[in-house]
């Protein structure tokens, strides 16, 4: 599908989801602004959304219906700024582990560029006790409770990197991608060496220079 199929399909998926969730349209014309008209569709979506997490039944009066196509519309937003009005509000009102094991379930198939780009905002932001490098109980609770999250995104990023040679792929999981070799179950520490050389080779000059900061010294 070209450019222009592909966000034809976006932006009928916004509507719909403006429809489900009771969102206002946007104040806009779609066809004489679409990008403005994105913007707001978005953030109506996600105001909507985090209005009604914030209510006293919380994430139980949710209307599950709402889930799934909140997930497929933050997925395929192609800007990895924009998709965080639609990640941030699905956390509040799904919590973070639904998000992320939906969001595992794109990387595994059919969406993994789109998958990366939602896992940044959907992943913990670790918060430290004033002047320590200690984190804070609520934190260090959050992110214990989704580490075997974290541990499937790390496999599956590394595995969907080698087989997949597509330029926005590689360009969305390699900032993410953890390089440590013992970082991984030994018989995958062979495949992080192959990463780095597919990022050290690739004629994209963002993928040489990313790998380079983030590769880890021999130890």
């Amino acid at each position: 599908m070209g450019g222009s199929g592909r966000w034809r399909v976006y932006h009928a998926a916004l509507r719909a989801l403006l429809d489900l969730v009771g969102a206002e349209p946007p104040d806009v014309n779609e066809p004489d602004d679409c990008l403005f008209w994105r913007h707001r569709a978005r953030r109506m979506i996600g105001e909507t959304v985090a209005r009604q997490a914030k209510h006293p039944t919380g994430a139980r009066g949710m209307p599950i219906e709402w889930f799934e196509p909140l997930i497929a519309a933050a997925v395929y937003e192609p800007d990895p700024s924009f998709n965080r009005q639609l990640v941030e509000p699905a956390i509040a009102a799904f919590g973070r582990r639904r998000v992320q094991v939906a969001l595992l379930d794109y990387l595994d198939t059919d969406a993994p560029a789109g998958a990366a780009r939602a896992w940044y905002w959907a992943s913990i932001g670790v918060r430290y006790l004033p002047g320590t490098t200690t984190m804070t109980p609520e934190s260090a609770a959050e992110y214990k409770e989704v580490s075997d999250l974290r541990e499937r995104y790390r496999l599956t990023a590394l595995r969907r990197f080698l087989a997949d040679d597509d330029l926005d792929l590689h360009r969305c999981i390699l900032p993410g991608l953890t390089l440590d070799p013992q970082m991984y179950p030994s018989q995958m520490r062979d495949q992080v060496a192959q990463a780095v050389q597919i990022a050290r080779t690739s004629n994209d000059d963002y993928l040489r220079h990313r790998v380079e900061i983030q590769v880890v010294p021999e130890r």
